[in-house]
């Protein structure tokens, strides 16, 4: 017979009751989506968040899964320095795959859990209203080229309006919201999905913005996770080169965040079982914690 650790419930009670009430705005991608068991997992540990009074909103995206039904359907698939060039022919992938199937699988995982969940896109209730984002000139940091870039169908958000996620969070529902937003003549615009979880989060002044990711945390060039950073602790890393690739969208999503009164950000591997718990929990947590 397993054996209680009433150790970890004291430790947890007091984060309970802080936390009880306020508003968690969680991030995951299509890493965590893509496995039946590691959703199942994820979406328990949204759960028990859920029902111990923190009031949870979902975002999530899904480019590993487009990637892979661009690729099936013979569609070229391009990003520069972790962000998705969007055609018009990748933007209906976009559509189908995080509108559709993921947010659909994360609301299966999350009934499953116990939790009331409504499926919802930027689109819905005018949620985000954004616009096209303008060509940009970018020095890939892959390559060190210097070009300049048409993003597409991506959008730049102007714009949260969180009437509709105060109302289901208001009623206990977990709102459940894929990263597409629309400008007001009903274009559909791809956003990263990190930079709609800060968005959304800076709106609502959440507590805590957390990001659920396929790595432990934000690490240094010794590839040692840190467990906390502050905001010219990331500046340095940058600069240091030592935060690269998809991390980069991350750390500036949250940066801008907490500069815009989120209270804390944390990037935590969702793929670990109990690191969301973990983190929020416990006092030594379990990814990255940035902070002021």
């Amino acid at each position: 017979m397993a054996t209680l650790d009433v150790n970890v419930l004291r430790e947890a009670l007091p984060y309970i009751n802080r936390f009880k009430g306020k508003t968690f705005v969680v991030k995951f991608g299509g890493e965590v989506a893509d496995d039946d068991a590691t959703l199942l997992s994820f979406c328990e540990e949204l759960a028990l968040c859920s029902q111990v009074g923190i009031r949870v909103v979902v975002v999530h995206g899904g480019g590993k899964q487009a990637t892979e039904l661009s690729e099936k359907l013979g569609i070229e698939s391009r990003t520069i320095n972790g962000r998705r060039i969007t055609d018009e022919e990748t933007l209906d992938v976009v559509k189908m795959v995080f509108a559709g199937k993921i947010n659909i699988d994360i609301l299966g995982a999350l009934r499953r859990a116990g939790v009331p969940a409504v499926g919802l896109s930027g689109v819905d209730g005018n949620i985000l209203t954004a616009g096209k984002r303008p060509p940009q000139i970018v020095v890939d940091r892959e390559t060190g080229i210097r070009q300049t870039v048409d993003y597409g169908f991506v959008g730049d958000i102007f714009e949260v309006d969180a009437r509709l996620i105060h109302t289901l969070i208001d009623k206990d529902f977990v709102p459940v919201i894929a990263s597409l937003a629309a400008d007001d003549e009903g274009e559909i615009f791809n956003v990263n999905a990190d930079t709609v979880a800060a968005a959304i989060a800076t709106e609502m002044q959440a507590e805590k913005l957390i990001m659920a990711t396929n790595v432990d945390g934000v690490m240094n060039a010794d590839k040692v996770v840190q467990s906390r950073l502050t905001l010219d602790g990331i500046t340095e890393m940058i600069a240091a080169k030592a935060i690269t690739g998809g991390m980069i969208p991350k750390v500036e999503s949250a940066t801008k965040a907490v500069r815009t009164g989120v209270k804390s950000v944390h990037i935590i591997n969702g793929m670990k079982a109990g690191a969301l718990l973990r983190e929020v929990f416990t006092e030594s947590g379990d990814g990255t914690m940035i902070h002021q």
